[in-house]
């Protein structure tokens, strides 16, 4: 079983990406929110579901654990396969997920292209009781996200990049890692400076070229 794969984005397109894991690089399907996330030369990190079939293997990718949750118990409901699965997760986070069930919100679900009015009402039914965890880590994890990565921009901007170069790199920084390593400002801070890399911030730079006249 396939849990995760982490290496250099090769390719991305559409709802497919390509991440080269050891010389190989491996196809992976995603939400088309998470596709745009994923940057080309950069390394990520990607929770994965292998789908093994008698003539074929499929890799899944999730942003993180509480997406990969969904997708798994979604899969558990008859008539939902992977496709379907992944088409809730493009149209619903894992919180409105949750929130749907725990409402009985069934209509929320036949929104989704190629979930049927039957397969709504049995989805909302088969996860009752079963999103309460996803549900208080979803809530949960943006509330300390934001917070580290406010700290984290305006780390930054003080030490002289700009707040929109310094926004790209922690957005970059929080796409490719997962949450431990982004839970704390010193370790996303790092993650931030390497995205950055040999380029200097706006008063490094203005300073050099002042001494140059």
């Amino acid at each position: 079983m396939i849990s995760s794969v982490r290496g250099v984005v090769l390719a991305v397109a559409g709802t497919t990406a390509v991440i080269e894991v050891g010389g190989v690089g491996l196809s992976v399907s995603v939400t088309p929110q998470h596709a745009l996330s994923l940057r080309v030369g950069s390394e990520a990190l990607v929770r994965t579901a292998l789908i093994v079939r008698e003539d074929d293997l499929s890799l899944f990718g999730f942003v993180d654990t509480d997406e990969l949750a969904v997708f798994d118990l979604l899969r558990g409901v008859t008539g939902v396969g992977p496709k379907s699965a992944m088409g809730v997760l493009a149209a619903m986070t894992p919180t409105q997920v949750a929130s749907a069930v725990a409402t009985e919100d069934d209509a929320a679900f036949r929104k989704v292209s190629g979930i049927g009015p039957k397969t709504a009402k049995l989805i909302v039914v088969s996860l009752a009781g079963k999103m309460q965890a996803i549900t208080t880590s979803a809530v949960r994890a943006p509330m300390v996200r934001a917070t580290v990565s406010d700290n984290v921009l305006v780390a930054l901007v003080g030490l002289g990049w700009s707040e929109r170069v310094a926004a790209q790199a922690v957005d970059e920084a929080l796409a490719s890692a997962d949450g431990d390593e982004t839970a704390t400002v010193p370790a996303l801070l790092r993650l931030a400076l390497t995205r950055l890399g040999p380029q200097q911030p706006l008063s490094a730079a203005s300073a050099r070229g002042s001494s140059g006249r």
